[in-house]
């Protein structure tokens, strides 16, 4: 037995379609995503249709994402999220390519779930950890060790990072898948895991795959996402090919300089010259 583990995939079909071919090529016929289907890439619709038809065809496994957590409140909430701006433009353009299927889809996901699959060990899975979707599993993190001794599962899946990694303690191990869409460090490669049946104990395998980088990015440009939000939209770029500066960092810069002007900065009002402050930045820092 083996199993596809997917996580943070943010529109990016193409790296997507890359992984699933994979799997399949490798007999693989049971699915597991962690959340973060939507946002950052362009034609999320062409996301959320491959991934409803895998799941026609194969064991598909899901849970939510903090993306997803977006969506549905912003539905419930209409938060004051402005085309044109590198802050929540992105996230107004994702929004208004899904489908009411696709949101009742993300309302529907559990924030974590247990899974056995034939006699293996149990499996925990969830996006960030089993009790927060935003929540890091870093082996720094003291709270790390204790969610896994809380846990009667001896393998936990996550996401969020966009770091592929494994810590271990106690005879329980988190791994992290890493992120279709959007890897860190990752050399312009995908990033999934396979976790495979070895002598009734589960075996992991981190995955990168090549896939076209470029044509993504030139999806971005040709729908008009660029224009839609900016400075993020150049951000996402770097992402794909360097994968070393989050969108994270540079809106925590952003906001930064925002509030040493201004005194009060405050999410979401981010003018953009400090977005293209934070950005220039950025690439300076990518020359360096």
């Amino acid at each position: 037995m083996a199993v596809a583990v997917l996580s943070d995939i943010h529109s990016n079909y193409i790296a997507l379609e890359t992984c699933i071919n994979y799997a399949l090529s490798k007999n693989i016929r049971t699915f597991i995503f962690l959340g973060d289907y939507i946002g950052e890439m362009a034609y999320p619709e062409k996301t959320m249709e491959r991934i409803y038809a895998l799941s026609a065809d194969y064991e598909c496994y899901f849970i939510k994402g903090n993306k997803e957590d977006y969506w549905i409140d912003y539905q419930n909430n209409r938060f004051l999220w402005l085309d044109n701006d590198s802050t929540t433009g992105c996230l107004l353009y994702a929004y208004k390519h899904l489908s009411q299927k696709d949101l009742d889809f993300f309302k529907g996901l559990p924030i974590s779930q247990n899974i056995t699959l034939g006699n293996m060990p149990q499996i925990t899975i969830c996006h960030g950890s089993p009790y927060k979707t935003n929540e890091n599993l870093f082996p720094t993190n003291d709270k790390t060790f204790d969610i896994m001794e809380g846990l009667d599962s001896s393998v936990i899946l996550c996401g969020h990072t966009h770091i592929q990694g494994k810590i271990e303690n106690k005879g329980k191990m988190v791994l992290n898948a890493g992120a279709v869409g959007l890897p860190m460090n990752s050399n312009r490669k995908s990033q999934f895991l396979i976790l495979h049946e070895m002598d009734n104990q589960w075996k992991e395998e981190f995955v990168s795959l090549e896939y076209d980088v470029e044509r993504v990015i030139e999806e971005i440009r040709a729908s008009g996402l660029h224009n839609h939000a900016p400075y993020w939209c150049m951000v996402t770029e770097n992402l794909l090919r360097n994968g070393n500066i989050p969108h994270s960092t540079v809106l925590k810069r952003a906001m930064s300089l925002c509030d040493d002007e201004t005194g009060n900065c405050i999410w979401p009002n981010v003018p953009e010259k400090y977005w293209k402050q934070a950005v220039e930045e950025m690439m300076c820092t990518q020359r360096d």
